[in-house]
């Protein structure tokens, strides 16, 4: 199973990600193994699942992508 995610930290910032283990990887945004998300506190606030790597990086790059992934989330 692939998984793509949306965590917010404590200043409200948003970052969006795929992975195959969602537990491991929160820990690893939250343990400043990841240069990006360093030094913040992350909350999991959504995620979706997927059978394919391939589906999961496709969207994961199509809410990237866009300037209101958040609320076009909210809408679907």
């Amino acid at each position: 199973m692939f998984y793509v995610y949306l965590i917010k930290n404590e200043k409200g910032e948003l970052y969006y990600g795929y992975t195959n283990n969602l537990r491991r990887r929160l820990l690893e945004h939250n343990s400043s193994k990841s240069s990006y998300t360093r030094n913040h506190k992350w909350q999991l606030i959504y995620y979706e699942a997927y059978l394919e790597r391939s589906d999961a990086y496709d969207r994961e790059k199509h809410l990237k992508h866009y300037g209101q992934s958040l609320s076009h989330i909210l809408l679907c």
